[in-house]
């Protein structure tokens, strides 16, 4: 039987207060797992807490920024003497810096890489000691369509995503031996708090992302939590290196021909 299940196990989401890893983490723990978190500040971890709380979730909050090694490392470490080795974990904290390439500093650019590339390697390599000695463990990064398609003012971000794809790609070829599987997710575009200024309609950013999905609607943070659980779970056991595009089928499809 496939089991999905993810009873007794320990999940590692970081950026997770709020938004898309909030969802995925939630989900997580109604299928059975112990939630842990991280942000960049008490205050943020606090209202975290309080919003599982509010869906009967008891989740492990922790302040962490996770661009210092030397943070991660004392947080992974706390978290396997308070909460028990971390079985799952999800790079979701990310930033994305809408700024044309030729008017962005040098500056700007290192700050996403640094939040989207260098902190999933960091994070990753802080678990997978324990991953190995275990002889399992689960790495989700949270890629997007940018890792696969440019798009105007996301320079940095599309370099960050389309390396993170890579990074999976490599943990995957390097550790897939000690029964360790490193997939990502690529999300679509996600109806949350933050893009609801650009779905009101008769917005030209809300016509034009229904005109390029096939499913014609954005995607809500519900259609994550099942590939998410899936890519968590001993039923992706033989699925690895590999990008879980949620998009409604933007990636597989050329447009509608002008009228």
């Amino acid at each position: 039987m496939v089991n999905f299940s993810l009873e007794g196990k320990v999940a590692l989401v970081t950026g997770a207060s709020y938004g898309i890893g909030f969802a995925i983490a939630s989900a997580y723990a109604r299928a059975g797992a112990t939630i842990v978190f991280n942000d960049l500040k008490q205050e943020m971890v606090d209202n975290g807490i309080a919003s599982y709380a509010a869906q009967g979730i008891k989740a492990h909050g922790y302040v962490c920024d996770v661009t210092n090694e030397n943070q991660v490392n004392e947080m992974v470490a706390k978290i396997e003497k308070e909460v028990g080795v971390i079985d799952i974990l999800v790079n979701n904290a990310g930033i994305i810096k809408r700024i044309p390439m030729i008017e962005m500093t040098a500056a700007e650019f290192r700050q996403v890489i640094d939040v989207d590339l260098n902190a999933p390697f960091i994070v990753a390599k802080a678990v997978l000691p324990s991953m190995i000695k275990k002889g399992a463990g689960k790495i989700i990064n949270i890629c997007s369509m940018m890792s696969e398609l440019g798009r105007e003012t996301v320079s940095a971000y599309a370099a960050a995503k389309g390396g993170l794809k890579m990074l999976t790609r490599n943990i995957a070829s390097e550790y897939g031996e000690y029964n360790i599987q490193c997939n990502g997710i690529g999300p679509g575009y996600i109806a949350t708090p933050q893009t609801a200024p650009l779905r009101t309609p008769g917005h030209p950013f809300n016509s034009f992302i229904i005109a390029k999905t096939p499913a014609a609607r954005w995607g809500t943070t519900e259609d994550l939590e099942g590939p998410a659980i899936f890519l968590a779970s001993e039923a992706s056991d033989f699925v690895n290196g590999h990008v879980l595009y949620v998009d409604g089928g933007i990636l597989a499809y050329i447009g509608k021909q002008p009228q």
